[in-house]
């Protein structure tokens, strides 16, 4: 199984959602690091102990709130790299239930906003880049259409550019390591062997324990067959009789 990239993803949104806000013009309210107060709220009510207000939240439970609420409902650990973070960052910052959609829809599966076997199988056969790119496409243009655009557009549009190329690097590094883990093994060719294994005729004569002049006698009758053509049949009997002396002399051994 390879590497999760959630350790990369989430410092790269982090980039993006790090500090505190209380924008009264932003529809989520009061937020920490990305984290909504709401959903604070919820993520306290199984984690006692924890300070009531999200701008205290510690560092490891926004994490921590990253990973279980986004990265793990998403499947970003099964989704190939760079999809995963393409993902993971439109689920933060519209939804894991839209996030979930787009990417059914993109990858052609049942569009149920839960993203199962089907959908993960789908995306793995998909090319990362252009999915990548398809998805910040309908990011983009998903953002263009809300009625904050003018006020939070700008930022949108250089996060969904940020985005969409970290995304691509982390496929494109992906695609390398995985090539680099099996280098392909240049096949040898087969006429490459047989002339490493070819053994010198003078050699292989001396090993059959054959003197040169009879190869020098076989080669000759070769040649004298071929430029006597009418006498052909009585040159093949010659060069029959030779090569029977030469298999009975193999036969008997040096």
């Amino acid at each position: 199984m390879a590497a999760s990239s959630y350790g990369e993803a989430l410092a790269r949104l982090l980039v993006h959602e790090g500090g505190n806000d209380d924008d009264p013009r932003d529809p989520g309210g009061r937020t920490s690091r990305g984290i909504l107060q709401r959903e604070w709220d919820v993520w306290r009510r199984s984690h006692p102990g924890l300070p009531a207000d999200v701008w205290r939240a510690p560092q490891d439970q926004v994490e921590a709130v990253y990973r279980q609420n986004y990265w793990d409902a998403l499947r970003c650990d099964d989704l190939p790299a760079g999809v995963d973070y393409a993902v993971f960052d439109y689920g933060v910052n519209s939804g894991i239930g839209r996030a979930a959609k787009v990417l059914q829809r993109l990858v052609a599966t049942a569009v149920d906003g839960e993203v199962g076997p089907d959908t993960v199988a789908a995306a793995k056969r998909a090319k990362a880049a252009a999915l990548i790119e398809a998805i910040c496409d309908e990011r983009l243009a998903f953002l263009q259409g809300l009625r904050t655009w003018p006020t939070f557009g700008k930022g949108w549009s250089r996060r969904v550019r940020e985005v969409r190329a970290g995304a691509l690097k982390m496929a494109k590094s992906a695609g390398v390591k995985s090539a680099g883990d099996k280098p392909p093994r240049a096949a040898q060719s087969t006429s490459a062997a047989s002339a490493k294994d070819r053994e010198p005729p003078a050699r292989f004569a001396r090993r059959l324990g054959i003197g040169t002049g009879v190869v020098a006698a076989i080669g000759a009758a070769a040649h004298w067959a071929g430029s006597h053509p009418i006498l052909t049949a009585g040159a093949v009997v010659i060069a029959a009789l030779v090569v029977l002396v030469v298999v009975r002399r193999f036969a008997k051994g040096d």
